[in-house]
């Protein structure tokens, strides 16, 4: 049995522990972590003695080239209708579907052509099974993060005063593909100076002045799986308010990665990071959740956060990255990627964290 199919097994034993008969999966995240299928329209039918893949005339070759232990139905009609057609939907089975990837229209479709059937609405079922990553996504995952080191080591040459935010991170593009991504893992983030204290900057044209924190978050996208590694570097002049704050973030980063470990709360991990910031006098400057999930997407369950309820286990994949942001001066952000192991975390990042003064 493939990685995939096995994946499918896993659903077939939820659904079987709900007293459900059967999944319908439109989210095409989903849809692409139970079938293979890279593309833009797809739907997976979930039964407990087959599975189908449905999709129409302009993906019938690569869905033949993609997909995994599914029959594969292709027609011109919206998916529901192409598999009442074929009669897949046995009457009067408690069958599921994905309510929050569903309009309340598309719901009220689903019961109108199939009204034998009783619709269960679920959420994050497939999800939670995705939170635990098998070898081939730990594997690709380990490429996207490698590829995202070298980048690194590419990149820091080319960040002096003078250059824009913008030219840095078209850089950070080309050279991603060049050593072999499919692309940006998410659209990057270089912000200097003031613009350092502002977690989610986008790249503009400021110019690199000397003094500045460069914040630099980017990760390298590979078959499917995100990298996100954040690192700060300081511009030719670091005063003694540059060393405090970094040297702040970096210790309580580390704190973090030391509490992240198979069975502990996700608040825990937080809280490792978050009470050293608030011990050494920058808790109001730590203003978001300390790391989240990876997989398909870049951002998935569970997140580190105050508020979560969710604790982490062996083979989640997550993000480590407190930050401290002083408006109108600058900020710092560290962030590694983690496989959390039986006895501990694995930190897949290799470019150092030590704080780089770039003259």
């Amino acid at each position: 049995m493939s990685l995939i199919e096995n994946r499918v097994e896993k659903l077939r034993e939820k659904l079987a522990v709900e007293s459900l008969e059967g999944m319908l999966v439109t989210n095409l995240t989903n849809v692409r972590y139970l079938s293979g299928f890279s593309g833009s329209a797809g739907t997976c039918l979930i039964l407990p003695e087959k599975a189908y893949f449905v999709s129409d005339g302009r993906y019938e070759t690569q869905s033949s080239q993609q997909v995994v232990g599914m029959e594969i139905l292709i027609g011109v009609d919206p998916h529901p209708k192409i598999i009442r057609k074929a009669k897949l939907v046995p009457d009067g089975i408690r069958i599921a579907f994905e309510t929050e990837h569903v309009s309340v229209s598309y719901a009220k479709k689903l019961r109108d052509l199939f009204p034998a059937c009783n619709w269960e609405a679920t959420t994050d079922m497939v999800e939670k099974i995705a939170m635990v990553k098998d070898r081939g996504e730990i594997r690709a995952t380990r490429t996207a993060v490698e590829i995202t080191d070298q980048t690194f080591e590419q990149i820091v040459p080319a960040i002096r005063p003078g250059v824009t935010e913008r030219e840095i991170a078209s850089k950070i593009s080309y050279i991603y593909k060049m050593f072999g991504a499919d692309g940006d893992a998410f659209d990057c983030i270089v912000a200097g100076g003031p613009n350092s204290a502002l977690p989610h900057a986008r790249p503009g044209d400021r110019i690199i002045q000397e003094g500045d924190f460069v914040i630099l978050d980017f990760g390298a996208f590979y078959q499917g799986y995100h990298a996100d590694m954040t690192r700060t570097v300081v511009v030719a002049d670091a005063s003694d308010r540059h060393k405090e704050v970094y040297e702040i973030v970096h210790e309580a980063q580390r704190l973090g990665c030391e509490a992240a470990k198979d069975g502990v709360a996700c608040k825990e991990v937080d809280s490792a990071c978050r009470d050293y910031i608030a011990e050494s006098g920058y808790g109001d400057y730590f203003n978001h959740g300390t790391g989240h999930g990876l997989g398909l997407e870049i951002h998935t369950n569970p997140r580190f956060s105050q508020l979560s309820k969710d604790h982490i286990y062996e083979n989640y994949l997550m993000t480590i990255e407190p930050g401290i942001y002083i408006p109108d001066w600058g900020g710092v952000r560290i962030e590694d990627d983690i496989l959390v192991t039986s006895n501990g975390c694995e930190i897949l990042n290799q470019s150092t964290k030590e704080m780089l003064v770039l003259n």
